[in-house]
């Protein structure tokens, strides 16, 4: 019987696509970007790059999914500004949110998901009807998803989402 050796650059796109769609789109990015030309090229479809999750849930909260800073930086620095403009919704919490927020423009992101934000801090983005996250480069932000980790006065925390949420 002879045996054969079929390495991953063997296999046609399709198959690889399939394979590559069970596994969490960070780590197909971060893992296959730069190794050669065809990878780079199935890795950039908008399977893989319309909606980046940041994040992963633990029983009791959310945290960063990069354990590892170097993983991180090198998402933030390379991977990042050159799918920037295929990425449609984020989804981040707040320990890496202002990195990952501020390290390219996002031109064609429509969603945006924070977790774990302090009450503080989601005051700071958002005053009264309207979205203050001046320093960061967006164009047109359709939907904010914000999970609040810790709710000190809640009367304060209703009055500014009846605030956000008025049109009138």
């Amino acid at each position: 019987m002879e045996y054969s050796c079929v390495q991953l650059n063997d296999l046609p796109d399709e198959i690889l696509l399939i394979i590559l769609k069970k596994l969490d789109n960070l780590e197909v990015l971060y893992s296959l970007q730069g190794v050669n030309e065809r990878l780079n090229k199935i890795i950039r479809a908008p399977t893989f790059t319309s909606r980046l999750t940041f994040v992963k849930w633990s029983p009791k909260e959310v945290i960063n999914k990069f354990s590892s800073n170097v993983i991180f930086d090198r998402f933030c620095l390379q991977i990042l500004p050159e799918i920037s403009m295929k990425i449609k919704w984020l989804d981040l919490e707040s320990s890496s949110m202002k990195q990952i927020l501020h390290s390219v423009d996002y031109p064609n992101l429509n969603g945006l998901g924070l977790y774990s934000v302090e009450k503080e801090t989601s005051r700071s983005l958002f005053t009264g009807k309207k979205i203050s996250i001046e320093s960061f480069s967006f164009i047109a932000v359709q939907y904010i998803k914000l999970h609040l980790s810790f709710i000190f006065d809640y009367e304060e925390v209703v009055k500014d989402r009846k605030q956000i949420v008025d049109t009138n």
